[in-house]
């Protein structure tokens, strides 16, 4: 392939679309169940529950302190999998290309999303490919779809949430949304932090051995305490919520401060928030922090009967409800 850019030729269904899944898509992405010739493959699937799961990408920019849109694709997917208790096993990928994106920016993409698929242990066999006319795109936008099987048994749900217990996070808040905005070099600002995005399995395994768990979910977009207004909306419960118990960075801080963002509703992408009965709060924060994706983990909150609101306790004594997001403070982050 001789071309060092996309061109809408590379989306026609002839030699240079052919050439382009061979030698980038195929090439990184090459398993036993990937079968570029076949229009649908077979998934051979264990005993248990069938999970699937959908998302899109849309990042600015492609790549970021942390990751990329690639790596990003791959754990957002198999993230949403994992926090409902399943193992991820498939993944289809698609990928709207916009004619002029050099090639070897999307061959660097590619084989940093084969990386991350290969560490989490997962295989994309199946996807597609389209070519946008220029300016009709961000550079690449990616859809991916998930499979995966829960064991037989596991119950997790809003529905098994009960008032007394308790809520934890995994690491600090707001990372991935200050790092690809400071990648973005807006407002004269730079900084060294990166984002948060990677796998989450080893989180949710760990917590998948505690029978009081009741929900998980990773806060992607609206942060934190969107999934906290979606718990409390279900569960016609409250939500408490302690300011200094919730982890944060001071980098992430300043930058909020700066810029008039609430780092509690930016986007985390290698975080879980856990509920889990009380008794077992304090063993279930144990386990996350010997793991290095459980490092900053903390008990950050509890469920309370009342007016289903999340509600902040803050440093200074005070109490303040957190209202549900309604605008988007940062767009184009994951």
């Amino acid at each position: 392939m001789q071309d060092l850019h996309i061109s809408l030729a590379h989306g026609n269904g002839g030699r240079f679309m052919r050439e382009l899944i061979e030698e980038v898509f195929a090439r990184h992405l090459a398993n036993p169940g990937l079968d570029i010739n076949s229009d649908a493959v077979q998934l051979r699937l264990s005993e248990g529950d069938v999970f699937f799961t959908t998302d899109g990408f849309t990042v600015q920019p492609l790549e970021f302190p942390g990751g990329n849109i690639g790596s990003l694709a791959v754990h957002g997917t198999t993230n949403d999998l994992a926090v409902a208790g399943a193992e991820p096993l498939y993944l289809s990928l698609n990928a709207f290309i916009e004619e002029g994106l050099e090639i070897a920016v999307l061959d660097r993409i590619i084989a940093t999303l084969a990386q991350a698929a290969k560490a989490v242990g997962v295989h994309v066999v199946a996807g597609d490919t389209k070519v946008l006319r220029r300016g009709e795109g961000g550079g690449l936008y990616l859809a991916t779809t998930g499979v995966g099987i829960r064991a037989p048994g596991v119950r997790l749900g809003m529905e098994q949430i009960r008032a007394g217990d308790r809520v934890l996070v995994s690491g600090p808040v707001g990372d991935h949304g200050i790092a690809v905005l400071l990648a973005r070099e807006q407002f004269g600002l730079h900084g060294e932090l990166l984002s948060d995005a990677g796998s989450v399995l080893p989180l949710t395994r760990a917590a998948l051995g505690f029978d009081g768990l009741r929900f998980m979910r990773d806060p992607t977009r609206g942060g934190l305490a969107t999934v906290c207004h979606e718990i409390a909306r279900q569960t016609g419960l409250a939500i408490r919520l302690e300011q200094a118990a919730i982890p944060l960075r001071d980098s992430v801080q300043s930058v909020c401060d700066m810029l008039g963002y609430d780092p509690l509703y930016l986007a985390c992408e290698g975080r879980v928030v856990a509920v889990v009965a009380q008794a077992q709060a304090q063993a279930l924060l144990d386990a996350w922090s010997q793991l290095p994706e459980g490092a900053g983990a903390a008990l950050i909150g509890h469920l309370e009967t009342g007016a289903a609101r999340v509600l902040l306790g803050t440093r200074l004594g005070g109490e303040r409800i957190l209202d549900e997001l309604e605008d988007d403070p940062l767009p184009r982050i994951c």
